[in-house]
């Protein structure tokens, strides 16, 4: 009957599946991670555990569940009975490494009282036992080897009355067993006379689940023995991460983790990002651990792939090694603006405007770099020790410094660098301005030696070299002697501009004292030490003495005759030109023409690689980088570049390349402008950098000039300087071309487009491609090669010598000198405006001139027609050129007379300025002449 009952009451669970859930002493929250050993619903088929007695007590009964899938339980009724002792024991459960595990039991039991005629035998509790053991393949229960859990008692049981209303009371009990040591257990449960149905037994034992916290990941981990235990589990730092603290968590017996102990820090690159380390985006960067999330990029910089850890800089733009990644990337300061200097005898005051740009930084401050030049403005040497900057002279500031204890009358050239934070990581060159100034001339120093040349009875020949440090221009020379026994007391003065001299009058056989000193615009030095010499007792020879005398005669007429030729040399000079200079600047002249050297035409070597490698110096091609093109010339392009040779700071340079497929001549005349450039070195010629020539493509290099060609520059500055600028422009041309004509070189095609200028305004002769070499003969002429060739003659700027014959000599070029004047005045107009080529020969050759250019001084256009002169003899030298403007701007006051009002109107094409004979037909007025019939032509013709 009592299992009918059972039976029945299952049969309603199954049919209308109402459940009631009684669960007591929940031991665990969701976010423990519960690990099964057993589930007797899991289980398909019979269970087939074990019962004692195997009939008549606990039976194993199939049941459908609330998805109509069918479960084994357990069930045992015999209440009627008394001193019941039925044993239902698992099949062996291995504990997986758990040391407490937890036992859910899920059953219904039946109220006693409910029952009639059962009191004294029916039971509401059955018993719950476990036995550990190492064997699975137990067959009999053994009830001495097992130990109680507990009594399990039901907290709701059933009567029938619940069975008629179809309720179901489902009772849910765990209990747990811990400190477990051997590899498995059994459960055994005892009925001792209770009418229960076991629905299902589930064993389990509880993890702390795998975890992430603080970027640490913490494993699942199995709980302790007890219920108090805690487990310390030390955790690992996940991808791409590093420890800052060592990480530990301890996980609690009910599963649970408790608060965590030390962290992890993302490495640089990466930013936390949902309990992971993930890479910065492209345009992002982290650079420290303990930076916050990913930052963007600052200003001017940027990064190319994800997980940066700094941003690259912008081409041109810099990082100093002391900038944090968060700064932006920043540049070299521009040049210092408007230097101006302010020379005070041996002292010189700098001033100078702050850069343009600063390159975005706050630390700019200025180097100031001393450097002592020779008289040619060239040659230039650190100043060395020995001199004073105030404040300071690098690291400066402000924008003011004083330069003090310099040499007197001496060159120096001052630049001033802006430099800051980053300037010594960029690659370009620093920048800078630079201003070369001349000290005022002082006294000179003392004359340190003194020799006796020759030594008669009544004569002492002096000579002394000049002092060491002359501090001016030596103008005299002051010789003071005395007998010896007169100790200074009654002396003689002796004054003399050259370095020697003859002391004549004196007494036989006595010593004289001599001191000598110099003087210079600034006023004398000091008397040199004392040097002491005797005359001695020779007498000097006679005139009838024999061969003395014929000796005598000879030099005497020798002299007289050598007067005459001189006088006549002079009288001759001065017929051939107006241009007369005084006997001091005549014996400067001789003097500076003394050791110059003497072009060499690299045509004349039978190989031309050798004058390529005396005159050239070959660079290594991985020094030079070529940036842009600039230009087309006659070989190939013009390119600017960079140029940083070992030891030497980088420099701007321009590079002229010579075009593939070229011929061996072509090769040749490519390379002969090097050989004539690297012959020059001049402040106001064109510097030759070197050349490549071991590969392709074979370059010579040169300084790069920012400012282009001088008539270019000029039109495009149209009116913007000075009367005194401009005269400074032509005084550094004709500079440059006394300095070649000093060298017997003919340049041949001077004119303003072959004039570069730098960013300081200085103005340097270039373009030596159809330039040629004078005879030994000052008056020799060259004829072109290029001539022969049918090549075409600048007809607005040649001679009409060169054009008619085809001679071309210093001369020449001093008549093109004097069209470079005009185009430099006329701000680079085209000489002779829109004329045809052959009206401007015939009106050169009937005697016309170019008039002066709106504002022209007439002190200048005078020197223009001097230029001009018909008779090649009768222009002036190049160095009477330079005097001359030297001249004008030593006196401005000669530069303000102009030529009145035609000079403010538009130039007339032809002026009545002429030299030499009038042709036929002359007339004073120009606008009558029939070269103003001529429609203009625009033809190039030879």
């Amino acid at each position: 009957v009592d299992a009918f009952i059972m039976t029945v009451f299952f049969s309603l669970i199954n049919r209308h599946q109402l459940f009631l859930y009684t669960e007591l002493h929940v031991h665990f929250s969701h976010s423990c991670f519960p690990v099964t050993l057993l589930d007797s619903r899991a289980v398909q088929g019979e269970l087939g555990w074990v019962a004692n007695p195997t009939e008549g007590g606990w039976e194993e009964v199939s049941i459908m569940d609330e998805k109509n899938i069918p479960i084994r339980t357990y069930q045992v009724c015999n209440v009627m009975e008394p001193n019941q002792n039925n044993w239902l024991r698992t099949d062996w459960i291995p504990r997986g490494g758990a040391q407490r595990v937890y036992i859910e039991i899920k059953f219904t039991l039946r109220d006693c009282n409910s029952l009639p005629g059962v009191m004294g035998t029916c039971k509401e509790t059955f018993n719950l036992y476990y036995y550990e053991s190492n064997n699975d393949k137990e067959r009999y229960i053994r009830e001495n080897q097992f130990l109680k859990i507990d009594t399990i008692a039901a907290d709701e049981s059933f009567t029938q009355v619940d069975i008629g209303d179809r309720i179901m009371k489902l009772n849910t009990e765990v209990r747990d067993v811990g400190a477990l040591n051997r590899k498995g257990f059994y459960l055994a449960f005892q009925d001792v006379g209770a009418c229960i149905a076991l629905v299902s037994v589930r064993v389990f034992y509880k993890k702390c689940p795998l975890s992430v916290r603080n970027l640490a990941q913490f494993p699942d981990t199995i709980t302790g023995a007890d219920t108090s235990s805690l487990v310390e589990v030390r955790g690992s730092c996940v991808d791409n991460s590093e420890e800052k603290e060592v990480p530990k968590m301890y996980c609690g017996a009910d599963g649970e983790w408790l608060v965590p102990i030390g962290n992890c820090l993302c490495n640089p690159g990466y930013e936390e990002r949902n309990s992971e380390c993930q890479a910065c985006k492209i345009g992002y960067y982290r650079a420290l651990a303990t930076d916050g999330s990913c930052s963007k990029c600052p200003l001017h910089s940027y990064s190319v792939r994800e997980g940066s850890t700094s941003c690259a800089c912008d081409k041109g733009y810099f990082r100093s090694e002391t900038d944090p990644a968060s700064m932006p990337c920043t540049r070299p300061p521009s040049a210092p603006l408007h230097l101006i200097s302010n020379v005070n005898e041996t002292s010189v005051n700098l001033e100078w405007s702050p850069p343009r740009s600063s390159g975005g930084r706050q630390d700019l401050t200025y180097n100031v770099v001393c450097k002592r030049c020779g008289p040619d403005g060239r040659r230039c040497q650190p100043c060395g020790n020995g001199i004073h900057f105030s404040p300071q002279q690098l690291s400066l500031k402000g924008t003011r410094v004083s330069i003090n204890e310099l040499q007197a009358h001496t060159n120096y050239t001052f630049e001033v660098w802006a430099v800051n934070g980053v300037s010594p990581q960029s690659p370009g060159p620093e920048q800078a301005v630079s201003v070369t100034v001349t000290t005022n001339q002082a006294a000179p120093s003392p004359v340190t030696s003194i020799q006796a040349k020759d030594i008669t009875r009544h004569t002492i020949s002096l000579a002394w070299q000049p002092p060491d440090r002359a501090n001016g221009v030596i103008l005299e020379y002051e010789v003071k002697y005395y007998e010896k026994d007169q100790n200074e007391r009654s002396y003689r003065i002796i004054k003399t501009s050259s370095r020697n001299t003859d002391i004549k009058g004196l007494t036989p056989l006595t010593s004289y004292v001599f001191h000598v000193r110099a003087r210079t615009a600034a006023g004398y030095g000091e008397f040199s030490g004392p040097f002491e010499f005797m005359t001695n007792s020779v007498p000097a020879p006679i005139i009838g003495d024999g061969a003395n005398s014929t000796v005598l005669l000879v030099s005497v007429v020798g002299s007289v005759v050598l007067l005459i030729i001189l006088i006549s040399a002079f009288v001759i000079s001065r017929r051939r030109s107006k241009y007369s200079k005084a006997k001091q600047d005549s014996d400067e002249e001789k003097h500076l023409h003394q050791g110059v050297r003497i072009y060499v035409d690299p045509f004349t070597y039978e190989d031309p690689n050798q004058a390529v490698r005396e005159f050239a110096k070959e660079i290594d091609a991985s020094c030079i980088k070529i940036e842009k093109v600039i230009g087309i010339g006659e070989f190939g392009e013009v390119c600017s570049g960079r140029l940083k040779m070992p030891g030497k700071r980088e420099i701007c340079v321009a590079i002229k390349t010579l075009k593939a497929g070229y011929t061996d001549k072509q090769r040749r005349d490519f390379l002969s402008e090097a050989s004539i450039m690297g012959q020059f070195d001049h402040p106001n010629i064109i510097h030759l950098e070197g050349v490549v020539t071991k590969c392709k493509p074979v370059m010579i290099i040169t300084e790069y000039m920012e400012n282009g060609s001088l008539d270019a520059f000029l039109r495009k500055n149209d009116g913007r300087f000075t009367v005194i600028q401009l005269v400074g422009i032509l005084r550094g041309i004709a500079s440059g071309m006394k300095y070649l004509s000093d060298m017997s070189y003919v340049h041949r095609d001077l004119a303003a487009r072959n004039i570069l200028v730098n960013s300081n305004l200085v103005c340097k002769v270039s373009d030596f491609g159809m330039s040629r070499v004078l005879e030994d003969d000052p008056e020799a002429a060259y004829t072109t090669r290029v001539s022969v060739q049918g090549g075409k003659i600048p007809i607005r700027w040649t001679a009409p010598e060169a054009i008619a014959y085809r001679k071309f000599t210093s001369a020449s070029d001093v008549w093109s000198y004097g069209i470079v004047m005009w185009e430099v005045m006329s701000y680079g107009e085209r000489p002779y405006w829109d004329m045809s080529n052959q009206d401007v020969i015939k009106a050169i050759d009937e005697g016309y001139r170019l008039p002066p250019p709106m504002d022209c001084p007439v002190a200048l256009h005078q020197l223009m027609l001097d230029c001009w002169q018909r008779e090649r003899a009768d222009r002036p030298k190049f160095g009477q050129i330079v005097n001359m403007l030297d001249k004008l701007i030593r006196n401005p006051n000669t530069l303000k007379r102009t030529g009145g009002e035609t000079q403010h109107q538009r130039p007339r094409p032809w002026a009545p300025w002429r030299t030499g004979c009038r042709p036929s037909g002359w007339r004073d007025t120009v606008t009558t002449s029939p070269l103003l019939d001529t429609p203009p032509q625009k033809l190039w013709s030879t």
